[in-house]
């Protein structure tokens, strides 16, 4: 189990079943007891889950809630999504599919950000700043559970800039377009590059920023992060796809 303040994954190790939920439980409720906000359960390797492993899910995807909080479910195999759509659990929570995460295409040149703003982040008031940036997500068409996720990443992606750059040199743009919102948040430290699918090391210098990096690619559909054009500094770029059953949603 690896977490960082917000951000949590627990694996599941074999069946969801009664044999192992109380391991399961006892590892989430540790982290709700914690303050974690945001809970990935692996269920990589879960090929069967019964009654009690669904009740756990509920119970804690409650829990989780009602504390301002989200869990979901990644990984999950073709067996065990056909068994949570029979029991509507995908009408309660967000479950990602194994080797589901979407294509995310280039931008075509010609086509302009139907809205486009970009606002300096004080690093004296972060939280304002990751405030400012989720009330922008949430007037575009996304559900709750994505701005919820989106802000996270954002505010990830704020956090580092900030510790890694000079005083006042961050600058967050949130740009939205038809099919999808394009997050930049650009700094004026170093500097260093990452493509989208690039591993990331697990031990050294970087894996600090790493772990950082590996949190957002869960919560968001694409992140890229590459030196500035111009001047020094980094710009780390944040994609999430507009889904076809919120189209249209205001």
């Amino acid at each position: 189990m690896s977490a960082n303040v917000n951000i949590a994954m627990v694996p599941v190790e074999g069946d969801l079943d009664v044999t192992t939920v109380s391991a399961v439980r006892r590892r989430i409720e540790r982290l709700i007891s914690a303050g974690c906000r945001r809970i990935f359960v692996n269920m990589a390797d879960v090929g069967y889950v019964d009654s009690a492993g669904l009740g756990l899910i509920l119970t804690e995807l409650r829990r989780m809630r009602d504390r301002g909080g989200l869990l979901s479910l990644i990984n999950v195999s073709d067996q065990v999504y056909l068994a949570l759509r029979r029991m509507r659990m995908l009408d309660y929570m967000p479950v990602r599919r194994a080797q589901a995460r979407p294509r995310v295409t280039s931008l075509d040149p010609s086509v302009l950000p139907l809205r486009r703003m970009t606002l300096r982040v004080d690093a004296a008031a972060l939280s304002e700043a990751r405030n400012r940036v989720g009330e922008l997500l949430s007037t575009l068409p996304f559900s709750a559970d994505e701005v919820f996720d989106m802000t996270l990443a954002c505010g990830e992606a704020l956090g580092n800039a900030v510790d890694h750059t000079c005083e006042g040199g961050v600058l967050v743009t949130v740009a939205a377009y038809p099919d999808r919102v394009v997050v930049e948040v650009s700094d004026c430290g170093c500097g260093f590059e990452v493509a989208d699918d690039e591993e990331l090391p697990e031990t050294g210098a970087f894996a600090e920023r790493g772990r950082g990096i590996r949190l957002m690619r869960l919560l968001v559909d694409s992140v890229s992060i590459s030196l500035k054009r111009t001047g020094e500094g980094t710009v780390v770029r944040l994609v999430k796809l507009v889904r076809p059953e919120t189209q249209g949603v205001a």
